[in-house]
């Protein structure tokens, strides 16, 4: 029940309601979150003020707000709102605690976004415990990067803990997390609600005319309203925003104030901490009279100084701040570096030292670039750019210029805004480059060109490639590693563009190794000598003292694959994902993720596989990013579930070309093989082997050759196993040569390859190729009038087809079992049928033995969450204890 009794605001009801409804769901324990959405003086933080007021006693609110002007400062915001329960830090995991201790600069190190999300979750989660919690972020718009992040992260992980987050943002300028999340428009006041508020305004007698004027340009806006009548209405009609006319409004109301109050709001515009110490020193330092000039300032109602210097609206501190002359801010700007303590504050010293100075200054420069370092350390990369971004500027020397202006490009890229990145590249002059700084360029951009999407993504690794050749001769080592980024970038874009033909052909000319031969020279020896000869050099790098192969993890998978060796590829993967949670690296670890679930498809462990999905999706939300789609595609395909597996397609299509496209055609040949649709079957091996490279084009081979031989195109069946046979021979795996030996027995039609298959696939993992070795003998047998020993290998089919939930190939052994005259057995239910692929995931580590706090760190959960789920197991699962979960089949 609510205990306070705010001012109501007019016009506002629906507005409030939802508030308070979010309040009362969090009271309850359930944690909601909210993005109020409006024009500047819309209305947005007096909804905050008021939900703030009308919350029941035992909520605790902490509140925080983005500022202009330091929406760079790494956790600047984050660090507002955590501040007020940092006595609940006991309360978070020692790694978490330590990467949030590092985030707030109480630390040495680089903290970890992820874990300073997580912290954060944990910290806010603990002081929601003892009394339920409202966050209020104001001004989120202008809230640093590193600090959306985590509170975007942190919104959407609240829903079991009794937590209200409410942000304000402006429409435009959102950051994209904040734009994902559940929002309410505010709009202007009706035309009946705007004259209450007009009428209720007591500070200047309007005329019916002139009230009708200032209703008219206020377009419902409340500040507009409050602010236009108080010069009288003699203001003339502009076509300009609401919130212009408002920011003059206010200028006008500083223009009439004495010199020193004028000053001292400067000082207090340019200072986005409110710190009054500060603005006092900085005051003191500028010979302003402070008593007599905060006593003005605080008297136009343009701001107030207690415990720290507010303005009365963000509009009013950048209207004060771009009212003032050019020369006053930069001497509001010196002041506070000066009054600034450079022991606790240094960045913010040499900001304020950097918006201070007009032209070159090396040693500003310096001291920016310092901080960048020091910014970029904390995870600050939005941060690091900007101060790179002032120190090139402020650069005397062409050349530290231009390294400067390639590091805020560099920077700006890592902080995701590649259209800024190309901007900054664009302002280099590239006639005064040197070779290496030639190469610097085009690797940047031809980064920009790959993740600006289908487009451009072609041209990314021709960029990338000529700036190796730039490099081979000044630079031979990063020639090299810049050949092999072009080709591991040219494998996502695919075959189709035809860049890894042309980058395999440059890579022939490439410096020579300075160590053993390394990724380049065996990937060049398989495209120029097959891979009688590269298969060879591939395994002895991966299985080599030198770990070059780890600098392009995303090439090394496939590479790993290439081999038909399931031992070195589970190895590479386990480095993987062991790196990236060791590092913290979220691309790492969703790669490994991936690649874990890929090779669970393939060996037809499909509770792990989706397990590992859930994982990743977990990661990909907390980055606020899409989840890969290449496992979930595969799996969908081997499991048969053709509507599903159909969808799936669509959105990978959906999502571009190359690699992906790839290899959805490979997952389709899958789904259609096994479904009997054998034309689609075959369109979409044909077009997954012509566009796909190393293991994608060979891990389709075999549904081209089945696919083939099923629609009579022998010719073309021929052709694939013939590639397969070459891909495979020099392997020497069970693998590798069951597959191959399956193959050739549909070609060919001999007894002995079919058999030859069963018996070497028995000998690896892959239980779904085994199961299929059986079927297609079966199925051969059948024809052959050997119906005894048919139904002996059609029932072996099913019963392992039916056992790993390989669905569609489950019912193509049952129809062949049928024509036998035998009715095959219905098979149980899987476990992770009843579940989602979350609920599979945190099912299968408690049954491993994880704690809840252990889960909810592994899927950036909070504990309470996670416990929510388990709830939802229990009674899917109809069990009570986690005991009989680790009883559950299917789980292990």
């Amino acid at each position: 029940m609510l205990t306070r009794h705010p001012r109501s605001l007019i016009g506002r009801h629906d507005e409030i309601e939802r508030l308070l409804a979010l309040i009362g769901t969090a009271e309850k324990g359930e944690g909601g979150v909210l993005v109020l959405r409006g024009e500047a003086g819309i209305g947005k933080s007096a909804l905050l003020d008021h939900v703030e007021h009308a919350t029941p006693e035992k909520f605790q609110t902490i509140r925080a707000s983005g500022t202009e002007f330091e929406g760079e400062l790494p956790f600047a915001t984050l660090h507002q709102l955590c501040v007020p329960v940092l006595g609940h830090l006991d309360s978070v995991s020692a790694p978490y605690r330590d990467s949030l201790l590092v985030a707030f600069g109480l630390a040495d190190g680089a903290p970890n976004p992820f874990r300073v999300g997580l912290a954060a979750l944990e910290l806010l989660a603990a002081a929601a415990a003892e009394r339920p919690l409202l966050c209020v972020v104001d001004d989120a718009h202008w809230m640093d990067a590193a600090s959306t992040k985590a509170l975007t992260f942190l919104a959407r992980r609240i829903a079991a803990e009794p937590i209200a987050m409410v942000f304000a943002a402006r429409d435009q300028g959102t950051a994209p997390g904040l734009a994902e999340l559940p929002g309410l428009a505010v709009n202007g006041l009706n035309d009946t609600h705007a004259r209450v508020l007009l009428a209720e305004e007591k500070a200047v007698t309007l005329d019916e005319r002139v009230r009708d004027r200032v209703l008219a340009e206020a377009r419902g806006n409340p500040l507009a309203l409050i602010e236009l009548p108080k010069a009288g209405g003699f203001v003339l009609p502009t076509p300009s925003p609401v919130a212009g006319r408002i920011e003059r409004s206010f200028q006008a109301r500083m223009a009439e104030l004495p010199l020193d109050a004028r000053l001292l709001l400067t000082l207090a515009s340019a200072d986005p901490t409110g710190d009054p110490a500060l603005l006092w020193a900085a005051a003191q330092r500028s010979d302003i009279d402070v008593p007599a000039a905060s006593a003005e300032a605080e008297a136009s109602g343009l701001a107030r100084f207690d415990t720290r210097a507010r303005f009365c609206h963000p509009l009013a501190r950048s209207a004060v701040y771009r009212a003032a002359e050019p020369e006053r801010r930069r001497a509001a700007h010196r002041a506070l570096a000066d009054a600034t303590d450079p022991a606790a504050a240094s960045d913010r010293q040499a900001w304020h030292r950097a918006q201070a100075t007009t032209g070159p200054d090396e040693q500003v420069a310096a001291e920016l670039e310092s901080s960048a370092s020091r910014a970029q350390a904390r995870g600050g990369v939005a941060a690091a750019a900007a101060f790179l971004e002032r120190a090139a500027a402020l650069s005397r020397d062409p050349g530290k210029q231009t390294e400067r202006t390639l590091a805020a490009a560099r920077a700006t890229l890592d902080a995701g805004t590649a259209d800024a990145a190309a901007d900054l590249l664009a302002s280099i002059d590239t006639a005064t480059l040197d070779d290496l700084q030639h190469a610097s360029v085009d690797l940047l951009r031809g980064q920009i060109a790959f993740v600006g999407g289908a487009d451009g993504a072609a041209s990314g690794p021709n960029l990338i490639l000529r700036a190796a050749q730039r490099l081979a001769p000044s630079d031979p080592e990063r020639s090299r590693e810049s050949f092999v980024a072009a080709l591991e970038m040219g494998l996502v874009v695919g075959k189709a563009a035809g860049v890894m033909d042309r980058v395999l052909d440059a890579a022939r000319s490439a410096p020579p190794a300075s160590r053993p031969p390394d990724l380049l020279d065996a990937l060049v020896l398989l495209s120029t000598e097959g891979p009688q000869a590269g298969v060879p050099a591939l395994r002895r790098v991966l299985t080599g003292d030198d770990a070059g192969w780890t600098r392009v993890p995303a090439l090394a998978t496939m590479v790993a694959g290439e081999l038909w060796d399931l031992d070195l590829h589970t190895a590479v993967i386990e480095w993987l994902v062991r790196t990236g949670r060791d590092t913290g690296s979220p691309l790492t670890i969703r790669l490994g993720l991936s690649q874990v679930a890929m090779s669970a498809v393939l060996t037809g462990d499909f509770g792990r596989a989706m397990a590992a999905i859930a994982e990743e999706e977990a990661i990909a939300d907390a980055l606020g990013d899409v989840p890969q789609l290449y496992s979930r595609v595969h799996l969908a395909a081997v499991r048969g579930r053709r509507q599903e597996a159909l969808d799936l397609f669509a959105e990978a299509t959906s999502r571009g070309t190359g690699q992906l496209a790839a290899n959805t055609n490979g997952a389709a040949a899958v789904l259609y093989n096994g479904l009997g649709d054998y034309p689609a079957a075959l369109d979409a091996a044909r077009s997954a082997v012509a566009r796909g490279d190393l293991f994608l084009a060979g891990f389709t081979l075999p549904e081209l050759v089945e696919a083939a031989v099923r629609c009579g195109e022998n010719t073309v069946a021929e052709s694939a196993l013939e590639s397969l046979v070459e891909r495979t021979a020099p392997s020497g795996t069970a693998y590798g040569l069951g597959v191959a030996a399956g193959a050739r027995a549909l070609v060919r039609g001999a007894e002995d390859d079919y058999r030859e298959s069963i018996e070497r696939l028995s000998d690896s993992p892959l239980a779904p190729d085994l199961a299929r070795a059986h079927l297609r003998y079966g199925g051969w047998l059948r024809r052959a009038g050997r119906r005894r020993e048919a139904r002996e290998q059609l029932r072996t089919a099913h019963e392992q087809l039916s056992e790993i939930g390989m669905e569609a190939f489950a019912q193509r052994a049952a129809d062949e079992l049928r024509a036998t005259g035998e009715v095959a057995r219905r098979r149980s239910e899987h476990t992770y049928d009843r579940l989602t692929m979350q609920e599979t995931h945190i099912a299968r580590q408690v049954a491993a033995g994880a704690t809840t706090k252990e889960v909810a760190a592994r899927l950036f959960l909070s504990p309470r969450t996670v416990d929510a789920h388990l709830r939802s197991i229990f009674r899917k699962l109809d069990i009570t204890s986690r005991r009989q979960l680790r009883d559950m089949p299917d789980l292990g």
